[in-house]
């Protein structure tokens, strides 16, 4: 099969609560506005919005031999994914994820780490790497431990070898990496995607602007840090671009919005459109993220993320 994306990275079952407060754990019981069992992990919440755009997805990952792992091959059939990339593990726990969301739809995970989540390695990838896409989004760094920078670094010069543009998004940094420790690895990478918060992990610093520097000057050939509600900052040479954030009317849960940013970016990256577009097709697919509960359950169509982008570009003008 021919693809037109390749997405690296964890699949998980999320268990959504909401809305919490801070006194959650002071009550016996508290009812809740929702708990639904859902689906997430950035790498197929990624995959998932894609093949919705209409794109053929490949998905490289790794679950367990148990019934949270057959029910995430099943929704990601469902949604279009070839699967043939992930890895089946017997004895291993696939993950599952309790996410709480606040009041302002921010959320809060609660995460197991011994977990598929964090036992993707290079065995697992490398097997597929011949069939790979043109385009390949590794999703997320740091997510698994198994992955180590010099690890990261064998495996980016192997998908770049077959001339492919590689994107990498990120979590927070969790061992104090900094991006001088990456430096191996930025040769390889053509779009780097942290959101202002992984960022400042990564560089000690909470100033965005001054972190973006600190980036092109080490290397980075493009950065596109993801704000929130208050868009992206696309940088790439000597031009910086701010994009404001698509207004919604109310935000209900946040949980999978980057995600769907850069499916929204990979989309729009894969069908030839200028940078700067590129980012405002995110900002509207993830808006469509925010408005619902779960990580892609709000974005389901090209038709729908199109009219947000069209509307998006007039009020660019």
């Amino acid at each position: 099969m021919d693809y037109d994306i390749t997405v690296i990275g964890a699949g998980v079952v999320d268990v959504l609560v909401g809305a919490v407060d801070k006194k959650i754990l002071s009550r016996n019981s508290t009812p809740m506005d929702f708990v639904k069992v859902s689906f997430g992990g950035d790498a197929l919440n990624e995959a998932v919005v894609l093949s919705r755009l209409g794109k053929r997805v490949q998905w490289i990952s790794k679950v367990g031999d148990d019934t949270a792992g057959r029910r995430i091959l099943s929704y990601a059939e469902e949604n279009g994914l070839d699967v043939s990339g992930v890895k089946v593990q017997e004895g291993l726990e696939t993950a599952v994820n309790v996410v709480l969301v606040d009041h302002s739809g921010e959320r809060h995970f609660l995460t197991n780490p011994r977990s598929s989540l964090r036992r993707l390695t290079e065995t697992d990838i490398l097997p597929h790497l011949e069939e790979m896409a043109p385009i390949v989004s590794f999703a997320s760094m740091f997510v698994s431990p198994l992955l180590d920078i010099p690890t990261m670094a064998q495996l980016f010069k192997r998908i770049k070898a077959g001339e492919r543009t590689l994107i990498v998004d990120t979590t927070h940094a969790k061992n104090g990496e900094t991006p001088d420790d990456l430096a191996g690895l930025w040769h390889y990478v053509d779009y780097f995607m942290p959101n202002e918060f992984e960022l400042a992990t990564l560089t000690g610093n909470d100033d965005t602007y001054a972190n973006i520097a600190a980036l092109m000057a080490i290397g980075v050939k493009c950065a596109v840090v993801k704000r929130g509600p208050k868009g992206c900052i696309v940088a790439h040479g000597d031009e910086l671009t701010k994009i404001h954030a698509y207004s919604v009317e109310k935000v209900v849960d946040t949980t999978g919005a980057g995600d769907c940013f850069v499916a929204g970016f990979l989309w729009a990256l894969s069908e030839n459109i200028p940078l700067i577009e590129c980012a405002r097709f995110a900002c509207s697919a993830a808006s469509c993220s925010v408005e619902h509960v779960g990580a892609t359950t709000g974005v389901q169509s090209l038709a729908q993320v199109m009219e947000r982008y069209r509307d998006f570009r007039t009020d660019a003008v």
